[in-house]
């Protein structure tokens, strides 16, 4: 009676069976690159007389909450913020460019720039990168020209104004939600009670997102920051 044992190939042997053009190498064809895992929950809306922008505040490295309490709304200007959505390190980098570039723009203005100016500024880099980057972005804030504004700008760089908005993975949940409870003209109440909900859903259902819920209420007059805590979200988690 003879023993036959099968030798299990070794890695580099699979080689062969890839494609021509394929971008594994000869000692990774066997571990194919590993998604990037993001978690995020944007949501933003707009009121007569200005904006207001809502975020949760979990950072995450793979399934490790490394940041509990972080700051997705970064301010640009005065008066223009940006939530981030992605890649914490794009959009860290795509925020401070636009801060330098719109820097120089003001001092050549005398003034402060529009919310149309940062938002262009976005979008050009966003896209002008969109194979290298991952980041979605919505630019809101206020200025004397058209009053409260924002601007969706999803991955691969388009620009879109919308009177709301909702990006990273918690904003599949509510969409519905946003839908059916927008309503043009509320009041800064409402609006903020609007966007506090809404985040506060998402957290609720997407295990990505979490921490606390952190709102800014931009107008022509001044900049509101609020926190609510996770245990006292108007929705139970």
């Amino acid at each position: 009676m003879m023993d036959f044992m099968v030798q299990r190939p070794e890695a580099h042997e699979f080689v062969r069976h890839v494609e021509d053009g394929c971008p594994y190498r000869a000692d990774d064809v066997m571990k194919p690159e590993q998604a990037v895992s993001t978690g995020t929950t944007l949501v933003v809306c707009e009121f007569d007389g200005g904006v207001i922008m809502c975020a949760d505040t979990r950072t995450s490295t793979g399934q490790y909450v490394a940041n509990r309490a972080s700051r997705k709304i970064s301010k640009v200007s005065e008066r223009i913020f940006v939530c981030r959505s992605g890649s914490a390190a794009d959009t860290q980098a795509l925020t401070a460019f636009v801060m330098h570039y719109l820097g120089q723009h003001a001092v050549e203005l005398g003034k402060e720039p529009t919310v149309n100016t940062a938002a262009n500024l976005f979008k050009i880099m966003a896209y002008n990168n969109k194979d290298n980057l991952l980041a979605g972005l919505i630019v809101a804030g206020y200025d004397d020209k058209k009053g409260g504004q924002i601007y969706s700008i999803p991955l691969g760089g388009a620009r879109v104004r919308v009177p709301y908005a909702a990006d990273g993975s918690g904003s599949s949940y509510i969409k519905g939600f946003m839908d059916a409870n927008f309503r043009p003209g509320m009041s800064k109440a409402e609006c903020h009670e609007f966007v506090q909900k809404a985040t506060a859903l998402a957290l609720s259902r997407d295990g990505s997102s979490g921490g606390m819920v952190r709102s800014l209420i931009i107008t022509k007059d001044k900049v509101e920051e609020f926190v609510i805590e996770g245990n006292k979200l108007p929705v139970a988690l």
